[in-house]
């Protein structure tokens, strides 16, 4: 492959940082069910992440069909090694920031779909949870979401304002936190308002590994590092796909691209469409025995227009917070195009080093600093809205990505929907996905450039 080719179509890199999530392997990590690639199958899901687990769960745990379909999943790297085992851990429904986008572009009733399902991925990781007794840390909570900029806040509260005189049913849970709430309940210093409502946390390479545990037990067969080159632009006479791999060829009767921010690489139509962008996170502890506030919740801090940082708050004392792209965005390079999680964005890392002091109250002595520190690479879309369904001028081939770093509480129901197009031919409109999510071939020419603005 040309260095002009792998520029135009991403990849995921050799060499990468390691996050926090990928520090406790699974017995899966390196897993290939056969020593040979199978020649065949009838399902093909291209990724090892949250959607192609989900997937993976849906055709052989939740809807088995008898006899037992021959369902492949191959992945780039180890297994949950992407997007997905690199994120924040926030399973937090975004209430009103992208829902007012969505709202002017498309109306209410189209961004509140959004909103409903999103929030829907609460109830049902808890239910998935207790019932395969999954082991990933989930924890439910309250997420503040906090405004340090007075013209910033005034939208997000006109905003708030509106949802309510909508008397929409998740309005109830969201509440409006004056500037001394943000302080005496948030604890954050200097912030001019903001909101909280329901959210989680969990260890997501751990919920990924379990269901493909159970998936591999109900007759996967899981090839981890096998980087998937090409898939063939025409059908086979029989209608199947020949997809090339680093270990062969196989061949498909369907297709889940379940691959995000590296989609265009196997279908270029999405080169417009889905652009991988790199990100950081990071864990930071503080000191044993050093004095710091508890908080309450998960957090995202807004500092401006596009300028923000997430957190989660573990049980083991530790914080994951990520974000910080306001502060590279003018470098494209660093990020915009670039599949390479193996470097850092030096000017994010150098940020959150010291962000807890700086930013909350009671952690001025904290001693809180980096443990570990790792890059990400997201597929962002043009429009700010995933891609779910069949490819357009591809029959048998199907479409989940594009999350926008928001997969938590999108990706799972997402997979869920691929899977039942490819194995029952239900179609987008019978899934309960959001309508704005359904890929298009207009789509794929967006008329809108959200990544830069």
């Amino acid at each position: 492959m040309s260095n002009s080719y792998a520029k135009s179509f991403p990849r995921p890199e050799a060499g990468y940082t390691q996050s926090f999530w990928r520090t406790q392997p699974d017995l899966l990590d390196n897993h290939q069910t056969t020593p040979e690639l199978p020649k065949e199958a009838d399902i093909l899901i291209i990724g090892g992440g949250y959607v192609g687990a989900s997937a993976a769960y849906r055709l052989l745990v939740e809807k088995p069909q008898n006899p037992t379909p021959k369902v492949v999943l191959v992945e780039a790297r180890e297994l949950c090694s992407g997007a997905t085992g690199r994120n924040g851990g926030h399973l937090r429904p975004d209430i009103s920031s992208s829902t007012a986008l969505f709202t002017e572009r498309y109306g209410i009733e189209a961004a509140a779909e959004i909103v409903r399902f999103e929030i829907s991925h609460l109830k049902l990781i808890e239910e998935l949870v207790r019932k395969e007794n999954i082991d990933c840390d989930l924890n439910f909570t309250r997420s503040y979401d906090i405004y340090f900029d007075e013209d910033e806040l005034k939208k997000a509260k006109a905003f708030y304002d509106f949802l309510v005189d909508q008397g929409l049913d998740f309005m109830d849970d969201a509440k409006y936190m004056s500037q001394a709430e943000t302080q005496d309940m948030a604890h954050v210093r200097d912030a001019k308002g903001g909101f909280s409502f329901s959210a989680a946390h969990l260890w997501p390479y751990k919920l990924i590994t379990h269901l493909i545990r159970i998936a591999v037990f109900r007759g996967l067969n899981l090839q981890t590092n096998t980087p998937v080159s090409e898939i063939a632009e025409t059908p086979n006479a029989d209608g199947s796909w020949s997809v090339t791999t680093s270990r062969g060829v196989i061949n498909a009767r369907k297709v889940i691209l379940a691959t995000n921010a590296y989609t265009s690489a196997l279908a270029p139509e999405y080169s417009k469409a889905i652009i991988p962008c790199k990100g950081i996170c990071s864990q930071i502890f503080a000191a044993p025995s050093a004095p710091h506030q508890k908080l309450p919740g998960t957090y995202v801090i807004r500092f401006g227009p596009e300028a923000y940082i997430y957190q989660i708050s573990r049980n083991d004392g530790s914080l994951i917070v990520g974000g910080a792209s306001h502060l590279f965005k003018d470098d494209r390079e660093a990020w915009y195009n670039n599949p390479d999680d193996g470097n850092l964005i030096k000017v994010a890392v150098d940020y959150l080093d010291g962000y807890m002091q700086r930013t909350f109250l009671g952690w001025e002595e904290s001693e809180a600093e980096i443990k570990h520190v790792w890059a990400g690479v997201m597929g962002y879309s043009a429009d700010s809205l995933p891609h779910v369904g069949s490819i357009p001028g591809k029959p048998g081939q199907f479409i989940a990505a594009g999350f926008n770093g928001h997969g938590m509480p999108v990706a799972f129901l997402s997979g869920k929907a691929v899977a039942d197009m490819a194995q029952s031919s239900v179609a987008f409109e019978e899934t309960g996905l959001p309508r704005l999510y359904k890929t298009s071939l207009a789509r794929q020419e967006p008329v809108f450039d959200d990544i830069l603005g």
